[in-house]
């Protein structure tokens, strides 16, 4: 054997031991349906530390590690791969159809979420936590704005061009602002309908008492007949 063909080996053998290397190196995360964005960076961190750089290799190694229900959204790209940057197409879809999929729900949740006692500052804040990434800043603002309370919205809704942070400011000045007056008319309210009530239950205690009255006349008036009946005297006869 040649000094070439001992080195040509010795090369061969090398990048086969490199390559089996860079295959059992790479760790790929588990899928991250909340933000896959940030999935496919850890991902592209392992294949750099592995030096895979060929988009095939890229490829079959998403396409091994995602789930089956996930596998499900790209079935399409999976099964009739595009003949050049078929890992490029699959990220993006993923990332555009699982993005789309998990806004929709985080929406939903975000719609049961009610202002409560929370400053509206507070409550965006709370909105935006929960949101994450996955829910764009026009949708948080829309589901917000629809919680606060109609007094406060009619004044936000000359903002629509304030950032939210503005927006938001305002809205927690609007409320301190309308609260002394909501209070006072919500104790209005309470004391109007206390006074309804005791009006009612006066006027009920009024009705049994007439009613009550009117039975201990009736009752007089039946003793007074029997105590005033006439004695019958006995048959003549009888007292012969």
């Amino acid at each position: 054997m040649t000094d070439s063909t001992s080195a040509n080996n010795s090369a061969s053998v090398f990048q086969d031991n490199s390559a089996s290397i860079n295959r059992i190196s790479v760790k790929i995360p588990p899928f991250w349906p909340n933000d896959p964005e940030i999935w496919f960076l850890q991902v592209e961190n392992q294949f750099t530390l592995a030096n895979i750089t060929s988009d095939a290799t890229k490829f079959n190694y998403i396409v091994a590690n995602l789930e089956t229900v996930y596998i499900s959204e790209v079935r399409d790209i999976i099964v009739s791969p595009p003949t050049t940057e078929r890992y490029v197409k699959l990220k993006l879809e993923i990332i555009k159809r699982l993005s789309a999929s998990q806004q929709q729900k985080i929406k939903r949740l975000l719609e049961h979420e009610e202002l409560g006692d929370r400053r509206p500052s507070q409550f965006l804040r709370h909105l935006q936590s929960l949101a994450g990434k996955t829910v764009s800043d026009n949708i948080v603002r829309s589901l917000w704005l629809g919680r606060l309370p109609s007094s406060t919205h009619a004044i936000l809704a000359t903002q629509a061009k304030a950032s939210l942070d503005a927006v938001a400011e305002l809205a927690d000045t609007s409320s301190e602002a309308i609260a002394p007056s909501v209070h006072i008319s919500e104790a209005f309210n309470a004391r109007e309908s206390t006074i309804d009530k005791l009006t009612a239950e006066l006027a009920e205690m009024k009705i049994q008492l007439a009613s009550l009255s009117q039975a201990q006349a009736q009752t007089k008036i039946y003793r007074c007949g029997i105590r005033s009946k006439p004695k019958v005297s006995p048959p003549l006869r009888n007292r012969l």
